[in-house]
């Protein structure tokens, strides 16, 4: 019992440290708030308000349909511009699209030749320029094809696709976003809530008050641990109530209680972890490079970026000795698909597991450190 209360007391002492650092407090809110919304929203649905220009030396009604095929929202109404303003425009960042239809392209088409039309991209807009690049192909082969067949009508299919699309009808970025943010929010600053506690106690002093009082390493680090991922957990349930289901209107299919439980197993890890960056830094701006370091990893090549299927077969055996990867999975197929325990067990197990392994790497390094400041 005093062991437990020594836990709950230094627990509580964070908490009142954590109240009076204004800067982690506002990192917290702004996280799981602001910076969840921003991130489902930063990235468009769909290409819009692409700028186009044509250089049109047929001047034909076969490139005339071609120009007036690009409409608002996709394309800004296209510029119409001579052979030799197609490269300055490119260059000064006017047009992330010139289409150039070179003469006598309708006259070769109707005579059965195959003429070329030049797209030249600005691919330093990447995501724009892939997405309008295929809108573009999709336009103009449907105008041409049903420019020489004299009538707009769709050919029959001699077979018929049926797609039903799970779990997103809509194929809204924002479903994916914003569950991914608050994964990716949890991941980070549990860490650094942690890892900024043992920091901003070595700078205060107040662990010399520690090694004088009647508590031992263990219970010091399960208090940082309970009570920053107490913090982090909180947070995140907030978030998902009133910033992903309320704000956003992203449905959550599953049950957020069972999330909560994969997060706190999550945040035992996570929190160890930090713990030990806490004690391998001696000031926060080398915990925040050593953060840096191993948290890009972390959430690019646990699949919340991009699925772990198209990353060579090294990185993901590599990364299964992460809990971000089981909990990445974890929560998507809770919050996506409505799995219950039956199916998310593995990974619930596989998050205990490297925990406790990350736990007991932490606390030797803990109990390392304090001995050399006694």
């Amino acid at each position: 019992m005093r062991q437990l209360a020594n836990i709950l007391h230094l627990g509580v002492k964070e908490f009142r440290s954590l109240q009076h650092d204004y800067a982690l407090l506002l990192l917290i809110i702004w996280a799981f708030s602001m910076g969840v919304y921003s991130s489902a929203t930063s990235m468009p649905e769909s290409l819009h308000n692409a700028s186009i220009a044509v250089v049109d030396e047929d001047r034909s009604p076969l490139s005339g349909r071609l120009v007036q095929a690009f409409q608002p929202p996709f394309f800004r109404p296209p510029a119409l511009i001579d052979l030799s303003e197609m490269d300055r425009g490119m260059d000064a960042g006017r047009y992330t699209f010139t289409l150039n239809i070179p003469p006598n392209f309708q006259r070769d088409l109707l005579a059965g030749r195959s003429p070329a039309v030049q797209l030249n991209v600005d691919a330093t807009q990447v995501s724009m320029a892939f997405t309008g690049a295929g809108y573009i192909q999709s336009i103009a082969s449907e105008e041409i094809a049903e420019f020489v067949r004299h009538y707009r009508a769709s050919l029959p299919q001699q077979a018929e696709l049926a797609m039903r699309v799970a779990f997103n009808p809509n194929l809204t970025r924002a479903w994916f976003g914003s569950v991914m943010e608050v994964i990716n929010q949890i991941t980070m600053l549990s860490i650094i809530l942690t890892g900024a506690a043992l920091i901003r106690e070595r700078e205060h002093g107040t662990v010399e008050h520690l090694l004088v009082m009647p508590v031992t390493p263990l219970e010091i680090m399960l208090a940082k641990v309970w009570s920053m991922g107490l913090v982090v957990l909180t947070a995140a349930a907030l978030s998902l109530l009133l910033v992903v289901q309320g704000w956003l209107q992203v449905p959550i299919e599953g049950s957020i209680a069972l999330f909560l439980l994969g997060a706190t197993l999550h945040l035992f890890a996570t929190t160890s972890m930090g713990i030990f960056f806490g004690t391998v830094a001696r000031s926060m701006p080398q915990l925040g490079l050593l953060i840096i370091l191993v948290l890009l990893p972390l959430e690019i090549l646990s699949g919340g970026t991009t699925p772990r299927e198209s990353m060579p077969e090294l990185v993901q055996r590599i990364m299964l000795a992460a809990p971000t990867t089981h909990f990445v999975d974890l929560a998507q197929a809770i919050l996506y698909r409505g799995a219950g325990l039956a199916i998310v067990w593995p990974q619930l197990l596989a998050i205990a597991m490297i925990g406790t392994l990350f736990f007991l790497a932490a606390l030797r390094r803990f109990r390392k450190t304090l001995a050399q400041m006694a």
